[in-house]
């Protein structure tokens, strides 16, 4: 937990670091995440795995916080409904506070910081960046923006106006990157976005990109997505004057090497499933890769795609549903299990 102090009160965000070797001081990369539907509380931590790593690797910190009202974070998630513009400035106040809490420890270096964010943690960083916080360098903006369905909002056209606003207050440089399937933010928003930026004298870096899987709005999230974001964020860093060449070396994890237990699609060979876990395998089957399934010998499955660590996930969350251990039994396109033994549940 990070604590922090906003407006005169205490908080504790629920805050991921992830640092290279040594006491520093390290550039630092301060991550924002999105907000999921439904109650922000019961919302996972984030923890930008792919992006974590490519950044560790080039000697930066990272950091992770998640805002009021988000995850085991305290305090109450609050919003100013369709006014995108103040929710920005609400969620940068988190930003704020979090980044003067980790600026009081010593391995971090105070002139070189980046500020990103995804989906709502992308607003809220074009939002920061109007405050000229000392030491920022640049911002990133992946898939920024806020969706707010019903209740009579044109919330599309308030964050024209958002992103208009913020760029009147800054000069930081920004790289932003939209993809064409995303489903809250595509092409079409993200240039009207672009224009409504640049109409103040602000020139940021738009990466468009193509389709990405079934929705690029989770390219941040995939591994799969370094390869879009990891060479424009080079060329842009070393614009901007901060560290591109890596310095550290991160061993992947261990991945299970697969076996000829049985072919990916035969459902009936996966052990221990009762009928609605073989139907949660047939839907994992239909998932985009990086994926993993796991399952126990009580019967409990879990699947994950796409985001940080689906095989970390997927064990989790069967974890949670079973007093025996659960084990992956297959990573993306491979089965990884090797109990030729278990019974199949009928």
């Amino acid at each position: 937990m990070l604590s922090v102090t906003e407006h005169g009160n205490e908080f504790q965000f629920e805050t991921t670091i992830f640092k290279p070797p040594g006491n520093g001081p390290f550039p630092l990369l301060l991550m924002n995440h999105g907000k999921e539907i439904g109650d922000p509380h019961k919302q996972k931590r984030d923890r930008f795995l792919a992006i974590s790593r490519e950044f560790v690797k080039r000697g930066y910190a990272v950091a992770i916080p998640m805002r009021r009202g988000f995850a085991r974070s305290t305090g109450t998630y609050t919003d100013h409904g369709c006014n995108m513009a103040d929710n920005g400035h609400l969620q940068a106040d988190d930003i704020e506070a979090a980044l003067v809490a980790l600026l009081k420890q010593n391995w971090i270096d105070s002139e070189r910081i980046i500020i990103g964010g995804q989906s709502y943690g992308g607003l809220a960083t074009m939002a920061f960046g109007v405050r000229q916080f000392p030491g920022v360098r640049a911002l990133l903006n992946f898939a920024g923006g806020l969706r707010v369905d019903g209740r009579g909002c044109d919330w599309k056209n308030s964050l024209v106006k958002a992103f208009a606003s913020y760029a009147t207050n800054t000069s930081l440089p920004s790289l932003w990157f939209y993809g064409e399937n995303d489903s809250y933010f595509d092409h079409p928003l993200a240039m009207q976005l672009l224009s409504a930026y640049q109409s103040a004298g602000v020139a940021p870096e738009l990466s468009a990109f193509g389709k990405f899987k079934n929705d690029a709005h989770g390219m941040a999230g995939s591994r799969d997505g370094v390869s879009i974001w990891l060479p424009e964020t080079e060329r842009f860093l070393q614009r901007v004057g901060m560290p591109t060449s890596p310095v550290v070396e991160i061993a992947e994890m261990a991945r299970p090497a697969a076996t000829n237990f049985s072919p990916l699609d035969n459902i009936a060979a996966v052990p221990y499933l009762t009928s609605a876990g073989r139907t949660g395998y047939r839907d994992y089957l239909n998932k985009s890769s990086p994926r993993a399934f796991a399952l126990s010998a009580s019967g409990s499955w879990s699947w994950a795609s796409e985001g940080d660590d689906p095989s970390d996930r997927a064990l989790v969350s069967c974890q949670k549903k079973s007093v025996m251990p659960c084990k992956l039994f297959s990573i993306d396109n491979d089965i990884v299990w090797v109990d030729s033994t278990a019974p199949i549940a009928n």
